[in-house]
């Protein structure tokens, strides 16, 4: 089911509905993603949960009429479809970007249970600043395309990475204007995500790819309870590369948090 909600600034927010159960899995995509980056854990929970795809603020049918890019505002587009769902429970998935602005939302949804971060957040205390991303505007501003096809696979793509995947993802960011590409971003880069987490007082689950370390020790120092696990060989986007894997990392999860 198709539904629609007013963010805090009446940006028009888009998300759909399926499945059954007193949970809701709330999925929130990344940078210049969209809902149906989601359909493959749709189908594989649906039949036990309820399942809620959402697209931020400029992403995929919602609105983009906003004026402020902030992370406060994406994360009051994630509160507004919360408060729009009737369920009893709240599991809430971020992804890339999204991990930041989910964490701000799980402070401000009484009913979210836990949070579960897709290769996001994997050490606290060594977040990009704005200052390091912007050498990366500086090429989007000079040629996206180029900077889509030739520079960003290094970043997040692995070698097995399956083609069709690459295409898709490619195909849908050049569909966006290198000014939205960078103005929808930025707020990551301006946000300290430490500020919520230490608010948080319920369990926060990771699913991360190989590339790069996850630092458990680090990032308990302010989630109060946390844990993660990898996926091997997969870039950034472990849901599309293999979601098979990933279905199955993530309802172990589920069964651990729900029991």
């Amino acid at each position: 089911m198709k539904k629609t909600v007013l963010s805090n600034d009446q940006t028009q927010i888009s998300y759909e509905v399926s499945g059954n159960g007193e949970t809701a899995l709330l999925f929130v995509h990344g940078w210049l993603g969209n809902k149906r980056w989601w359909d493959s854990q749709r189908d594989f929970f649906s039949d036990k949960y309820l399942i809620v795809q959402m697209d931020l603020a400029g992403h995929g049918d919602s609105g983009r009429m906003r004026t402020k890019w902030t992370a406060e505002n994406y994360a009051k587009d994630i509160v507004a479809v919360a408060d729009d769902l009737s369920v009893k429970d709240i599991i809430l998935v971020g992804h890339s970007m999204s991990g930041v602005y989910a964490t701000e939302a799980a402070v401000k949804i009484p009913n979210v249970k836990a949070l579960i971060l897709v290769d996001t957040l994997k050490d606290l205390d060594q977040m990009i600043t704005l200052e390091q991303a912007g050498q990366l505007f500086d090429l989007y501003r000079k040629d996206f395309k180029a900077t889509v096809e030739n520079v960003l696979p290094q970043y997040l793509f692995a070698k097995d990475t399956p083609p069709e995947v690459k295409t898709q993802l490619q195909n849908e960011f050049l569909t966006n204007s290198p000014d939205f590409a960078i103005k929808c971003i930025e707020p990551l880069y301006q946000t300290d995500a430490r500020d919520f987490a230490k608010k948080l007082n319920i369990p926060v689950r990771a699913i991360n790819s190989d590339v790069g370390v996850t630092n458990k020790q680090i990032n308990r120092k302010y989630f109060a309870d946390f844990n993660y696990s990898v996926i091997e060989g997969v870039g950034h986007y472990p849901m599309l590369e293999k979601p098979e894997e990933f279905n199955i990392a993530l309802e172990n999860y589920l069964r651990e948090l729900i029991n």
